[in-house]
């Protein structure tokens, strides 16, 4: 009587190396190795990156990838990949009194209190999106009054296609509005999808909004008014 495979009483000899079949061999030669992953890597080169890493967007896809520091210097600008992929910049521009008015957002008919918009140059038009449930939610309302918008504030001159977005908040407590990398704002997005609950968000997603600006103030070069120097807020 054969014993059932995997009885404890049953002891196999090792195999020698000689002793293997041509299936077995070409098993073990065809498969990969197994190659620990300690953290994130680059998109590129698949080094390690740290947390603060460099972005690209990829043009074709609307994606982003996540780049080391040397990638990211090889697309910076045009760069070596031309018009495909290009680096996220990173500058955090508070337009202060520049900003936008309350008349000039009401003009842009976007139904909620934070959106960013940026220059798409795929499509030669800009976008506007903003945070929900569902993710970044696209306004597919008019955007008539960007050109005037654009012209009354020359901060948004500028504004560098795909990778640099217009951010505002506008409610009754809080009109504010800044140049951030694109990479900022989808990542302002991921974290509210998740901690989203009812129909404005729930009091979770208030905290992280308030968390995020306090931050955002405190990196942000205010942009001066005519005749003043650029300074920085907070401690920097």
């Amino acid at each position: 009587m054969t014993p059932p495979e995997g009885d404890p009483g049953v002891t196999t000899p090792p195999t020698a190396a000689g002793d293997e079949g041509p299936l077995a061999v070409l098993r073990r030669i065809r498969r990969p190795p197994v190659r620990p992953r300690p953290g994130e890597r680059c998109d590129l080169c698949d080094e390690v990156v740290p947390d603060d890493h460099s972005h690209l967007v990829d043009l074709q896809s609307r994606r982003l990838l996540c780049v080391c520091g040397p990638c990211a210097l090889l697309f910076a600008g045009e760069g070596a990949g031309g018009r495909r992929l290009r680096a996220v910049p990173d500058r955090y521009v508070e337009l202060g009194a520049e900003g936008l008015s309350p008349a000039e957002w009401d003009g842009l008919e976007i139904p909620v209190s934070i959106a960013f918009l940026f220059v798409n140059s795929t499509l030669g038009r800009t976008i506007a999106c903003y945070p929900g449930p569902a993710g970044a939610t696209e306004s597919m309302l008019p955007l008539g009054t960007w050109e005037d918008i654009v012209a009354a504030h020359g901060a948004l001159d500028a504004l560098e296609p795909d990778v640099e977005a217009l951010l505002v908040h506008m409610d009754r407590a809080c009109q504010e509005s800044f140049v951030v990398p694109i990479d900022v704002c989808y990542e302002l997005v991921g974290h509210l999808r998740t901690l989203w609950h009812g129909f404005d968000g729930g009091e979770p997603a208030r905290r992280h909004l308030d968390g995020f600006f306090d931050d955002l103030r405190a990196r942000a070069t205010v942009r001066p008014v005519a005749g003043e120097g650029a300074r920085r807020v907070g401690n920097g």
